[in-house]
């Protein structure tokens, strides 16, 4: 049987504000080179940092629980003129946070 990938649990915030101020505008940077660059992208940034930081103020380290906080709050985001979902962002995000943290996502590593 195969052993399960563990949790990845974040440090503890030590400054919400500046880790979402950094998430917002890492991932405005994935979503303009993703695709094209959108007006939307800029809200749908926005509203991930929000969530994420609020997350991280509650005291939230757990990267599922995170991902999947941003997955839930973002179903009541209109992305009908993006290119993008929910999954998508929250995917991201994870990734961003991932390598921020030098850690190899390929291959379940």
């Amino acid at each position: 049987m195969v052993d399960p990938i563990p949790n990845i649990i974040l440090p503890p915030a030590q400054n919400p504000q500046q880790e979402g101020e950094w998430l917002q505008q890492a991932l405005l940077n994935w979503l303009d080179q993703e695709f094209i660059p959108e007006a939307v992208n800029q809200e749908i940034a926005d509203r991930a940092a929000q969530i994420f930081m609020r997350q991280r103020m509650e005291g939230e380290n757990d990267l599922i629980s995170l991902v999947m906080a941003i997955v839930t709050e973002m179903e009541s985001f209109d992305f009908s003129a993006s290119f993008f979902g929910q999954f998508t962002v929250a995917n991201a995000v994870s990734e961003l946070l991932l390598d921020s943290l030098g850690i190899d996502r390929c291959c379940g590593q």
